[in-house]
């Protein structure tokens, strides 16, 4: 191929990522209304971008376990919650593995690879999950989760959308950190920072109750609230208020 027209092809491709970069900067500054920009506002222009109900961000910094760090509504938070008590879900597989676009969770597939995830996230009313992971190099820092109601994929357009977002989503979490997120409104206040610290707390302590490692507690904690249809955060508390113990019978 002849020099000039690679060169013209290159450059073709390079002037429309950046007219799609710019076009979604400008709806995030839109969006932002002259405030500093935020998780609240990247997500807000993601929603309609992908095409999708709901957006949740986690991170996962050092040693810690995955913390929710943003959700747009109270359906991307059960979700998140309902992630990080049965600790599977595309959410969980794009963190170790790379991008989990799921079109249809009731598949046979899903419920087969997430047998406790997949039919709770269809009940709930999710039936396509978009997973990327947030990605320093080759160091997983997170994941960016879409839910929609309805099965089916991202179209072409929204999932290039999407790449672009969620490269945007973790330059905001590397530059602000997880502490600087303001509040999208009074609704969500409490997801505006690391979720449920007594899960730490709670998983702390269950490994001097039952002297095991703090991952075999943390498999103890999931396991207690998934048999009793509890969220993990509830029984983390009732553990850090010493109303359980495990070790007892109630474990």
């Amino acid at each position: 191929m002849p020099l000039g027209v690679r060169a013209g092809g290159w450059d073709g491709a390079s002037r429309l990522e950046d007219d799609r970069r710019l076009r979604l900067w400008r709806q995030i500054v839109g969006q932002a209304g002259g405030e500093p920009i935020t998780l609240a506002h990247v997500c807000g222009v993601m929603l309609s971008a992908a095409g999708v109900d709901a957006v949740a961000v986690t991170a996962k910094l050092e040693d810690t376990e995955r913390e929710t760090v943003y959700t747009s509504s109270r359906l991307a938070t059960d979700m998140e919650d309902l992630t990080v008590t049965l600790g599977e879900g595309p959410g969980v597989d794009a963190l170790s593995d790379g991008h989990c676009l799921v079109t249809d969770l009731a598949a046979d597939g899903c419920r087969t690879r997430w047998p406790g995830y997949a039919p709770a996230a269809v009940e709930a009313g999710v039936g396509g999950l978009f997973a990327f992971p947030l990605r320093l190099g080759g160091v997983g820092v997170g994941v960016l989760c879409l839910y929609r109601g309805e099965p089916g994929p991202l179209g072409s357009e929204q999932l290039a959308d999407a790449l672009v977002l969620t490269d945007t989503v973790l330059t905001l979490l590397l530059d602000k950190g997880l502490s600087e997120q303001p509040e999208l409104d009074g609704r969500w206040s409490e997801q505006n920072g690391a979720q449920h610290p007594e899960v730490h707390q709670a998983t702390g302590m269950i490994t001097v109750q039952l002297g095991v490692s703090a991952a075999a507690a943390l498999v103890r904690l999931r396991a207690y609230a998934f048999s009793r249809d509890r969220r993990l955060s509830e029984v983390a508390k009732d553990v850090v208020a010493r109303r359980l113990h495990f070790g007892g019978s109630e474990s």
